[in-house]
């Protein structure tokens, strides 16, 4: 049986709450709207390019978007140690170079850092600071963090609307 990205429910954005609940929720809606851009496709076709001559794939989203997770969530904020499935020194858009990836251990690698995330910000406050990891050593808050995510995810899931559609001419929210 070939292996297909799961389907997904989205829920709604959240339309009232204070500053947490509200950036908690969108940053929830577009993770789950990473998921539904690549719901129902096989491996091959997540590994399929946009256009040349970009190599932009909705699986190299799915990995670029997993180490984000883990490098502002928890290396930046929690100061917690990751190991980085992707990464490699010499080339760091190793994310995005999905040739020989594993698309099913891709999405659960997905999911485990979007977990570990979201238990690295849990009960922590949004005004709690900290001094970036790396040569700039600038200092931000978790609210930044949440506010980047959320950013960071709906500038690509853009790209991925637009990946999706020339897949399988699929379109919409």
């Amino acid at each position: 049986m070939t292996w297909r990205a799961p389907e997904i429910t989205r829920k709604n954005e959240p339309y009232v709450g204070d500053e947490r609940t509200m950036l908690e929720g969108w940053l929830e809606y577009h993770r789950d709207t990473l998921l539904l851009k690549c719901a129902g496709l096989t491996a091959e076709q997540l590994r399929t390019a946009s256009v040349e001559p970009s190599a932009l794939t909705l699986l190299g989203l799915v990995r670029h978007l997993a180490e984000v997770e883990a490098w502002w969530f928890r290396e930046n904020f929690a100061r917690q140690s990751v190991d980085y499935p992707y990464y490699i020194p010499d080339n760091p858009d190793a994310d995005h170079d999905v040739s020989n990836a594993d698309a099913e251990a891709d999405f659960a690698t997905y999911q485990r850092e979007v977990e570990l995330a979201r238990a690295a910000a849990a009960g922590r406050s949004l005004d709690e600071t900290f001094i970036e990891v790396g040569p700039k050593k600038r200092t931000f808050n978790l609210r930044w963090v949440y506010v980047h995510m959320i950013e960071e995810y709906a500038r690509h899931n853009g790209h991925a609307d637009l990946i999706r559609e020339r897949i399988d001419g699929v379109t919409g929210d």
